[in-house]
């Protein structure tokens, strides 16, 4: 008689198909275990030490001040509101950290591979100085010797028009909204809808047509024209406000105070350094022979960087770039060491330290940094997605 191949076969620890239904059951049942076990032993502790858990003390007066606050805020205000205001401070330094960063390592990745002997060589030193010193000895250079030993407001170094550097921070000028803003927002929203258009079109017309269309020329004035339309038909969007010497400090307009400007140049030059191998090894990975055919339909050595070389470079920088974008807001933690009110100093610290939530203080802290994390993940993976080359 013919054996039926596919009858089932029983369950043996032989089959491989068995084993790993097996060895899935048993971690996850593992896991579940621990999990159970954490928890009831955290509450059985809570109960016994007399310590209540929940979220209601987010609703109870913080009773302290904060150095810097991108949004209103006195001591009456709750510990949700200084949560808030510890988010947008960590945010606020993590984004300029990047941009600055992303800047200064494709400038300094790009000078590595200069054939001038005195740029190469000062690019490498920069890398190999400044990517081996912990960014929170850099952090604490930056504020201790270069920041605090500067002049008072009085006596401050002036960097142009309105800019003022002291041991005060740097004073600068701020914008505050008009009745005109709104409107103005609605104006560049529809100027990106119609660049976005105006781009695909130009796209589907170059496939279908091969007749080239001067995209970055009309995109440009449609930037310019709409938004000046809005403006001149509204008003202003923005009133600016001048810092100005009154007494002992200045007045007006907004400051960067030491602890933020520390961090931002201590994070910014730590992680370009990093930024600058991964361009340099994304250029490298670009065929020469790219070059030499860029050379020969005449292009210049800049244009070939621009057009032709990072473009492709671009796909391999992009996968390591996020790495250091995470390291970047995952450091910016480190502002707890000069007192900078981020998520860590103010949450984790003062109020952890008022509460006495240790766990709830601490599980909320850590999950801001996870959704942070994961926010700059799917960003960067999508672009990459978007760059890839696409197999036919």
């Amino acid at each position: 008689m013919q054996k039926n191949i596919g009858a089932p076969q029983g369950f043996s620890l032989s089959d491989p198909r068995v084993r790993a239904w097996l060895f899935q059951i048993i971690t996850v049942v593992a896991v579940v275990a621990m999990g159970w076990f954490l928890f009831s032993n955290t509450q059985t502790n809570l109960q016994h030490r007399g310590i209540t858990s929940g979220f209601d003390f987010l609703e109870r007066s913080a009773g302290f001040g904060i150095a810097q606050h991108l949004i209103s805020y006195t001591e009456a205000d709750s510990y949700a509101r200084v949560f808030v205001i510890g988010l947008l401070n960590t945010l606020l330094v993590s984004f300029i950290g990047i941009v600055l960063a992303t800047i200064l390592g494709f400038i300094i990745g790009v000078a590595r591979l200069s054939p001038n002997w005195m740029i190469n060589k000062l690019a490498t030193v920069y890398i190999e100085v400044f990517r081996n010193i912990p960014p929170l000895l850099q952090i604490l250079f930056w504020y201790f010797a270069v920041l605090l030993p500067l002049p008072g407001p009085r006596a401050s170094i002036n960097l142009g028009d309105s800019f003022f550097l002291s041991n005060r921070g740097l004073n600068m000028p701020a914008a505050e909204a008009t009745g005109a803003f709104w409107p103005f927002v609605v104006g560049l929203i529809v100027t990106l809808v119609a660049i976005v258009m105006m781009t695909r079109w130009a796209n589907k017309r170059f496939e279908a047509t091969g007749q080239p269309f001067h995209k970055f020329w009309v995109g440009l004035g449609m930037a310019i024209v709409i938004p000046t339309l809005v403006a001149l038909i509204f008003g202003s969007p923005l009133h600016w406000t001048v810092p100005e010497l009154k007494g002992f400090n200045f007045v007006g307009g907004w400051v960067m105070i030491p602890e933020l400007l520390a961090l931002t140049v201590a994070l910014t030059v730590y992680t370009a350094a990093f930024i600058a191998e991964n361009v340099r090894s994304g250029i490298n990975s670009v065929s020469h022979g790219q070059t030499e055919a860029a050379r020969s339909l005449g292009l210049r050595p800049g244009p070939t960087l621009r057009k032709v070389i990072i473009p492709q470079a671009m796909r391999v920088i992009i996968p390591p770039l996020t790495s250091q974008y995470l390291n970047l807001a995952k450091n910016s933690s480190l502002a707890a060491g000069i007192g900078y009110p981020d998520m860590v100093s103010l949450f984790a610290g003062t109020v952890l330290n008022q509460t006495g939530q240790a766990i709830e203080v601490i599980a909320i802290t850590m999950s801001v940094y996870l959704a942070i994390s994961i926010s700059i993940s799917l960003l960067m993976n999508w672009y990459n997605k978007r760059i890839a080359l696409i197999e036919r």
